[in-house]
């Protein structure tokens, strides 16, 4: 007869070390993590970890749903004030998606001050377009196209803020940014994020975007950039490239760090070894067909 015996809490013979499955899949944001940061990448993808609500971060989200929003209005009523107007409703759908949001605030001046920072943001939208002279085709536009055949096959997605067409039918990609404009030289993050969208849109509508514009509500600038076939078979390249250090960071189970200025916004920092933190050995990852 076997004896039977208390299960050790821990007994390394027996430990399964079970693979993440990632689908083959890549947004900018997470293109734009792995080439900042590999182990940021492997943090927020791979191992899931949690991150508190940043107040920045949600008040961009604030205010882009308050800038779609506002499109449901008819043309001449879409005013500073019917924006300010959305402003506390959209926020009270965002806390009943995530609680944890009301958090971020010490006090009700606080969350009072913040809401007339986004309601400042939103105002100086207006000084930047007239959307009442405007009629977007689409907003908040999911997009995704496929790239590679076989194991080599990687699915493009995202969301667009708005998509313009004119009557001749030239699309127009537009983006809200809540920050400021990057200084001269450096726009080369942002619109490798609109160039990812270009490429989506030209694989899945046939037509190169004429015009890619970032709205930087914080600084009141309007960035734009005339693409062609050219520039976008260039990303895609740039795209395939990030893909396949990916997959090989994974291979090898090695995300490094790359400390820079940016460390000081990452809620990443406290743990991480270029800080003097500590991770544990990355999980294999076995990665899947995307649909």
């Amino acid at each position: 007869m076997a004896n039977v015996a208390a299960a050790p809490e821990s007994d390394a013979l027996f430990d399964v070390d079970m693979p993440v499955r990632l689908p083959s899949a890549l947004s900018p944001s997470r293109a734009a993590d792995f080439m900042q940061c590999p182990l940021m990448f492997r943090l927020r993808v791979v191992d899931k970890v949690p991150e508190p609500p940043n107040a920045a971060a949600t008040r961009g989200t604030l205010v882009h749903a308050v800038l779609d929003r506002l499109f449901d209005l008819p043309a001449g009523a879409r005013t500073p004030d019917e924006a300010a107007a959305l402003l506390a409703p959209e926020w009270e759908k965002l806390l009943a998606k995530d609680s944890e949001l009301g958090t971020l605030f010490e006090s009700p001046e606080a969350l009072t001050e913040w809401l007339a920072s986004a309601k400042s943001l939103l105002g100086r939208y207006f000084t930047l377009e007239d959307p009442n002279r405007l009629e977007p085709a689409e907003r908040e536009l999911f997009v995704r196209a496929a790239v590679g055949e076989g194991g080599d096959r990687l699915v493009l997605r995202g969301v667009v803020d708005r998509l313009d067409v004119a009557p001749g039918g030239l699309l127009r990609v537009v983006d809200y940014k809540t920050g400021k404009a990057p200084p001269a030289g450096y726009e080369a993050k942002n619109l490798f994020q609109m160039k990812f969208y270009a490429l989506v849109l030209w694989k899945v509508r046939g037509v190169v975007p004429k015009r890619l514009q970032l709205i930087f509500l914080g600084s009141g600038d309007v960035l734009t950039y005339d693409p062609d076939e050219r520039d976008l078979r260039g990303v895609e390249q740039k795209i395939t490239a990030v893909w396949a250090a990916i997959r090989a960071a994974a291979a090898r189970r090695e995300w490094p760090a790359s400390p820079s200025r940016l460390c000081d916004w990452c809620s990443f920092k406290p743990g991480c070894p270029a800080h003097g933190g500590e991770v544990s050995l990355a999980p294999p990852v076995h990665f899947v067909p995307a649909n």
